[in-house]
């Protein structure tokens, strides 16, 4: 009699090992892509984030229309190349300057022409845009400071635009030495103090909140064509820095 009902053939042991082997290779298999997937998704996802971080120019300063109006009239905005505009809204002449706040070049421009900006601005005859940007930083010792001060520069702005070109004044005064380390947050903070902002800015000066926005418009007034500074413009045409008062009155019609 057969012992195998039906005709059906006992399973061959080794077969079953070698199908069992097979499974467990290809089990293998499919965890080692899915884990390879996985590593390939997450490389690509923390690429994508660091250049979406960089690409990112962070918050954007802005002045209220209505933010810092004295008696004057004098109020302030934020224009689409980063300058901070101060003067009354009818001026007819517009004033650019791209400065740093840690050149020394910068500091004797504003010693010689101080008096003419804040006169065309108080008198309504210029409206004058201020483009502070930061490309010295490796004249501080490590420390920043070009970078931290024109932040700075967007946090007085912002709070109160009346008191800015006094804010200027006094931050080319305290200039530091090219090679120092540059003055501290603390030290930035007491020099707004000392022309009238209130402990307010000092949250966004020790944040560098601009920080980023910065360095974007920094790299874009070069992109633009800037090769030092100051750079000064008169109604959009660059101009001798020296010859500015002189420029101001022939586009106002002095």
């Amino acid at each position: 009699m057969s012992k195998n009902p039906g005709g059906r053939k006992n399973p061959n042991p080794l077969a079953k090992v070698q199908r069992a082997d097979r499974n467990r290779k290809i089990l293998i298999q499919v965890a080692v892509a899915v884990v390879l997937i996985g590593l390939v998704a997450g490389i690509g996802i923390g690429l994508a984030m660091k250049k979406s971080d960089k690409d990112n120019p962070g918050p954007t300063p802005s002045i209220a229309a209505t933010a810092g109006q004295n008696p004057s009239g004098i109020t302030g905005a934020i224009t689409d190349n980063g300058s901070i505009r101060i003067g009354k809204p009818d001026a007819k002449t517009t004033v650019r300057v791209v400065a740093d706040l840690q050149c020394p070049a910068c500091q004797a421009f504003e010693a010689a022409n101080k008096q003419v900006l804040e006169d065309s601005v108080n008198n309504g005859t210029a409206a004058v845009e201020y483009n502070i940007i930061s490309f010295l930083d490796r004249a501080s010792s490590g420390t920043e400071y070009s970078s931290r001060a024109a932040n700075a520069s967007y946090c007085v702005a912002q709070a109160d635009p009346s008191k800015y070109q006094a804010w200027l004044a006094a931050m080319f005064a305290q200039q530091p030495l090219e090679g120092g380390s540059g003055l501290t947050n603390e030290q930035l903070i007491e020099i707004a103090k000392s022309v009238g902002y209130s402990d307010d800015v000092a949250s966004c000066i020790n944040d560098r909140t601009y920080d980023k926005f910065v360095k974007a418009k920094t790299q874009e007034a070069f992109d633009s064509g800037i090769q030092s500074t100051p750079s000064v413009f008169v109604n959009g045409k660059q101009i001798n820095p020296s010859g500015l008062a002189q420029a101001i009155a022939a586009a106002s019609g002095q």
